[in-house]
């Protein structure tokens, strides 16, 4: 038996979205430990899916609100050692490194403020993450004038040099 499923993953207003896989029962506090300690005044929460023993997902998180959220989008998405983090007051690039020296994590799917689809296969076993579908199609290549804006916009929010 193998059926593919998709779960949407809506990204609040002001959040983004960190999917990924990782080996261990002590990975969600590592990741709580590489968020609190990453960014100032970050807010998030952190939901992972155990593969044996209990097989629950595990919670953590600064936020309730975000933490429960997190849980509740690991929880449909529940497959193997993933995991899924929703912060705000940062960025992923803010957090992607010290995310990846987490020691027990394999994967990062996506990091987003779009809206998300998971692709999962189901078999008798159980669930895998096949991929994920990260935004919209791409509607064509930027044009010299797309390119003046884009480069405006990141010296604008402060990420390159005037």
């Amino acid at each position: 038996m193998l059926e593919l499923k998709t779960v949407k993953i809506e990204v609040p207003e002001g959040c983004n979205v960190i999917l990924g896989m990782a080996h261990f029962i002590k990975t969600v506090e590592d990741l709580y430990e590489a968020l609190v300690n990453s960014v100032p005044d970050i807010k998030f929460g952190i939901g992972f899916c155990e593969s044996s023993g209990p097989c629950l997902v595990r919670h953590e998180g600064n936020d309730e609100e975000l933490r429960q959220m997190a849980a509740k989008k690991a929880y449909e998405v529940a497959c193997g050692h993933s995991f899924i983090i929703f912060l705000k007051n940062a960025y992923p690039l803010n957090v992607l490194d010290k995310i990846g020296n987490v020691p027990e994590v394999c994967t990062i799917y996506a990091a987003t403020s779009n809206p998300l689809e998971v692709i999962i296969a189901e078999t008798e076993q159980g669930r895998g993450i096949i991929g994920v579908v990260d935004g919209l199609k791409s509607k064509g290549i930027e044009t010299e004038e797309d390119i003046k804006a884009r480069k405006e916009f990141l010296r604008k929010i402060g990420y390159k040099l005037s």
